[in-house]
């Protein structure tokens, strides 16, 4: 613990001396990366799948990708090979940054020429190495530099709340963690190890590998663990006091306490981004220190060329001006709407077994804009209200939806959550939804046993129903969404997506996404082409705020009530003081050094 103390003073001071260069080496790779490299990647991937006449990456289409667009697949292969670079010469920028400022002949030339060299040691043997450390030091890099770049590779939340209802599972989960972090801190060395002893990634990894034996890695962890939190209490002390300080000034009369809002606002944000290097910059020292004694020439460097810093401030004045008049909409609640409420299978708070009627006619009362409910044909071609493919959890019967009539399957009785009913058809679920006036969201269940006729069944029996009822369909099998658009192009469909890759595009009418990839780039470019976005399946009130903030148009939850509860909160009018908080609350997914 005193070692850490140490580290954790030395390093500050190495910051406060040094505290611009560091900021504009932080700054200066995030604007690159919102401004260029993520705008460039995002246009490359939509070029490609529109060239190779695919909408969408998704676990359903994978197979046809890989056998029947090749010239999609080697595009999509050098494009990530074109990243990997791309994140690699970022850290090793960074790095080599961190060794050179504090230095007495620092020179910002000498950190692209230091990159240069280090860059020369990748080869295209190494990438997909490269790809499996990435994979590895995630969590430890994204302490130290947060980027959307590697964002995306994480596995999103749907999948993780399956694992964790089965003992199994969830052990199997967590030995996976326990050995991706095993394997990530003892190979934490690798790339500064590149940076500073120009060692080849195999190298370099068998390095790591060695300087971390003998539960050196615990020692190492423990001063990065300590920083973090001493850093992270540092950090929420300044919420708390800017928060505090709004309190008393919303007590004073006329417009006073909203330009103090904005004004403490915007110094929120800047100081985050500010504790957020600092807090990355003495891990990274910490990390680095055994490596290359930056601590024993620590000093106060140089200004940075006056070119280069009129530069970096003109872009930061721009980004500045931005964000006051975004705080001042957001603070005096301008384009905070309610997002449409979506009730998930039917269910709120456990008050029935999914896709049934008792429990819908219990959740029509807390009064959802709709009900989502799940539909699988059967044998004899109708159609039965039900999510799972298989009966056995529900209904203790090993057979699946197509195996079995309609009668047969609503003589069954399915039980969830202490509760028990029988299973719905459609034509029923639907009478009981018109009957209370109550819109459904419906999804359209897809397996290969399916007949041809299934969607042309469907629309002739529904389609005029379902327009009459303003109700809307939604399916995870983008040909159910093509299917019917051009079956019923005045039906409402939307394309289910369990992961956020690329950009809104296709015959979809708007997006169902799992909220934990989903970000607020592609809900403003769905938005540009007029199509909502929901999100699912959200249902802890911090997630619901962070998902409005970012104006989602929808928000599905098997927590009807706490979503209402949530929304009358969010939109409602509130002090300042208040607002500021919800940003807070949000602030974790929303800010930070995120390039």
């Amino acid at each position: 613990m005193k070692n850490a103390y140490r580290a954790f003073k030395q390093y500050s001071r190495q910051f406060r001396n040094n505290w611009l260069e560091y900021l504009m080496l932080f700054g200066g790779l995030d604007l690159v990366n919102q401004f260029a490299v993520i705008p460039f990647f995002r246009w490359i991937t939509t070029f490609v799948l529109q060239a190779g006449e695919i909408p969408f990456v998704s676990y359903q289409n994978i197979i046809i990708i890989l056998t029947k667009h090749p010239l999609v697949v080697i595009s999509l292969v050098v494009e990530l090979a074109c990243l990997l670079i791309i994140v690699y010469g970022e850290f090793m920028l960074l790095l080599t940054g961190f060794r050179e400022i504090g230095l007495p002949d620092f020179q910002w030339r000498q950190i692209f020429k230091e990159t240069r060299k280090a860059m020369s040691l990748l080869n295209l043997g190494s990438l997909i190495l490269l790809l499996g450390y990435f994979l590895l030091v995630i969590p430890f890099a994204d302490i130290i530099f947060r980027t959307p770049l590697l964002a995306k590779i994480q596995i999103p939340q749907f999948i993780i709340d399956y694992l964790m209802r089965n003992g199994w599972l969830i052990s199997g989960l967590l030995l996976f963690y326990v050995a991706m972090f095993t394997l990530g801190i003892r190979l934490i060395l690798t790339m500064p190890l590149m940076a500073y002893q120009h060692l080849h990634l195999r190298t370099a990894i068998h390095r790591s590998w060695q300087m971390t034996s003998n539960l050196r890695w615990a020692a190492l962890l423990g001063k990065i663990a300590f920083i973090t939190i001493i850093t992270s209490a540092f950090t929420m002390c300044f919420y708390v006091l800017i928060y505090l300080l709004q309190v008393g000034l919303d007590l004073l009369p006329g417009k006073f306490p909203l330009f103090t809002a904005i004004f403490n606002l915007s110094i929120l944000q800047l100081g985050g981004e500010l504790l957020a290097v600092w807090a990355g910059t003495v891990v990274l020292l910490v990390v680095v220190n055994p490596l290359t004694r930056i601590s024993e020439l620590a000093t106060a460097s140089e200004h940075p060329s006056r070119g280069l810093l009129e530069i970096f401030t003109l872009m930061l004045l721009v980004i500045g001006l931005t964000t006051v008049a975004n705080n001042t909409f957001y603070l005096l609640g301008h384009g905070v709407k309610r997002p449409i409420t979506i009730s998930h299978r039917g269910v709120a708070e456990e008050n029935g077994v999914q896709n049934t009627i008792p429990a819908m006619e219990k959740t029509i009362k807390l009064k959802p804009d709709y009900v989502e409910m799940d539909l699988h044909e059967t044998k004899d071609h109708q159609f039965v209200v039900m999510h799972d493919e298989n009966l056995k959890e529900l209904a203790g019967v090993n057979k699946t939806p197509h195996e079995l009539t309609l009668k047969q399957l609503t003589n069954l009785t399915v039980r969830e959550n202490g509760h028990y009913a029988k299973i719905a058809s459609f034509d029923q679920y639907l009478a009981v939804a018109e009957k209370h006036h109550q819109k459904l969201l419906i999804e359209i269940k897809t397996t290969p046993h399916d007949s041809k006729q299934m969607l042309q069944n469907f629309n002739a029996r529904y389609g005029k129903r379902i327009l009459r009822d303003h109700d809307q369909v939604h399916s995870l099998d983008y040909s159910v969404v093509t299917g019917l658009k051009e079956i019923n192009p005045r039906l409402t469909v939307l394309y289910i997506q369990p992961y956020n890759f690329g950009s809104p595009q296709g015959a979809a009418d708007g997006y169902s996404m799992e909220y934990s990839t989903l970000n607020q780039d592609f809900i403003t470019q769905a938005h540009w082409q007029r199509q909502p976005v929901y999100a699912w399946t959200v249902n802890e009130s911090g997630i619901m705020k962070q998902v409005m903030y970012n104006h989602v148009d929808g928000i599905i939850t098997d927590n009807l009530g706490e979503l209402n509860a949530t929304i009358k909160e969010f939109t409602k009018k509130q002090s300042y003081a208040n607002r500021i908080l919800n940003y807070i609350i949000i602030l974790p997914t929303t800010s930070g050094i995120e390039p």
